[in-house]
């Protein structure tokens, strides 16, 4: 199978929550995908609910969501503290196509982009060329 180039910034959409054309950072440090959020609660139903921060998209900064809880994760922060965070699977277009992924749920506030795309979800589907970006943006021309 032939793997698709893509960059270090490109966007995504996560169709479950209706939000589209996220800006989403590639990053093959990270291990898993995560969405930038805050005020993160798990009901006794199981369901969680957050707040989405992305202050690119005025549409969704604020918005408040709800989607099942796929597990609780153990995850190592970028700064090296382990943390136990909730992940959701759901249904993303990037590239054109549909795929199935666990994304998990952190507030870092101090993050630019709403959203990292990590290695487990890049592995044997695309390349990263860290000298391009916004390859799957339609809107974008190339170079």
């Amino acid at each position: 199978m032939k793997k698709k180039i893509i960059g270090r910034k490109e966007t995504i959409s996560i169709l479950d929550l209706e939000l589209y054309d996220l800006d989403a950072k590639v990053d093959t440090g990270a291990d898993s995908n995560a969405l930038h959020c805050d005020h993160i609660e798990i009901d006794e139903n199981n369901i969680v609910h957050f707040t989405l921060l992305d202050e690119v998209h005025e549409a969704y900064h604020g918005k408040r969501m709800q989607i099942p809880l796929h597990e609780l994760k153990r995850v190592k922060s970028s700064n090296g503290e382990i943390q136990k965070r909730p992940s959701i699977k759901v249904d993303v277009e990037f590239f054109g196509k549909k795929y199935k992924t666990v994304i998990s749920l952190t507030d870092r506030s101090e993050m630019k982009f709403p959203m990292l795309i990590g290695r487990k979800f890049l592995a044997k589907r695309f390349l990263v060329d860290v000298s391009l970006e916004n390859l799957a943006d339609p809107h974008q021309k190339e170079l």
